[in-house]
């Protein structure tokens, strides 16, 4: 491999069971000292069966010998498949890239705890070489639609994998929301904040803040207060059909419309937030032979003394 070699960018088709895939994208969030022992033998894997690596700045930088990156959406535009090397945080910001070009993701956990990346670094070639051959067992994962609305306008939309979450800012106070579920008024709430999550999402921040655990198959929506002060406030499950708006007291102020934990949006007092299911789809590659509840047993550590 020449030290000056520089992947590129093109234009990519989606990957298709039995496509010959030519073009593969990393993305990766990991130490960098794991990134220059893991990389450089997966390029000459790459190269060897004919496949182009394109890298994105992150994993360039990791590596020595001149490897120049490009930015993330510039990978994803490039590439049929995109190999995710990080945690679930990593796999988050690629979901929202890969969803909207309809190119599948095959995560490899190199962070903590992973539901996401579900597959080990020991898998990662007998997983691409399944990927390779069209034979990859890939879960279509619902995404959301989250719409900031100002005035009666859409100021800004956002796609998110796991949650859109409305929460407090700085100041250690409750604040005060209205939800709800088209346009059908549900309740207020005095609370840390809510959050409405895929089931996907639903391993997520929702888990942590008392939320149930939904399969990634089951067509709904979760909505979970952080912290109420009524503890009549439960967690709500709905269908995915509905569309589900939170909005803002008056008097209420410091508050964010965050995306997957990844992009804060300040919102003003009587400012909605707007979620829908996206027309989107993520296609997330699996272990063929781990199924959902073996991934939860391992990683919530069920059935542990």
């Amino acid at each position: 491999m020449r030290p000056e070699k520089i992947y590129g960018v093109e234009s990519h088709t989606p990957m298709r069971p039995g496509k010959t895939v030519q073009t593969i994208g990393i993305l990766s969030r990991s130490r960098r000292e794991q990134l220059s022992v893991l990389v450089p033998p997966l390029l000459r894997w790459l190269e060897d069966r004919g496949i182009k690596p394109v890298l994105d700045e992150d994993t360039a930088a990791a590596l020595t010998g001149g490897f120049h990156g490009q930015p993330a959406p510039a990978v994803a535009d490039a590439s049929e498949l995109l190999l995710v090397l990080g945690g679930d945080g990593t796999i988050l910001a690629a979901a929202r890239l890969a969803a909207s070009r309809h190119i599948p993701i095959l995560p490899i956990n190199m962070g903590r705890l992973g539901f996401l990346t579900s597959f080990t670094l020991d898998e990662l070639y007998p997983a691409l070489e399944e990927a390779l051959r069209g034979h990859s067992s890939i879960s279509q994962r619902v995404m959301l639609q989250a719409e900031l609305v100002r005035a009666g306008a859409v100021i800004e939309t956002q796609c998110a994998l796991n949650e859109a979450v409305v929460h407090k800012g700085s100041f250690a106070r409750l604040i005060q929301l209205e939800l709800s579920i088209d346009s059908d008024f549900v309740c207020r709430y005095r609370a840390d904040g809510l959050i409405v999550s895929s089931p996907t999402g639903s391993t997520a921040y929702s888990l942590s803040a008392g939320g149930p655990i939904l399969h990634p198959a089951v067509g709904a929506f979760l909505i979970t207060p952080i912290c109420p002060h009524m503890l009549s406030d439960r967690p709500l499950v709905v269908p995915d059909t509905c569309t589900v708006e939170v909005r803002l007291n008056d008097d209420t102020e410091s508050v964010y419309l965050t995306i997957d934990g990844q992009r804060g949006l300040a919102m003003q007092p009587t400012d909605i937030a707007r979620v829908r299911r996206a027309n989107e789809q993520l296609q997330l590659i699996e272990p063929p032979r781990k199924p959902y509840f073996e991934i939860l047993r391992s990683k919530l550590k069920w059935g542990e003394a």
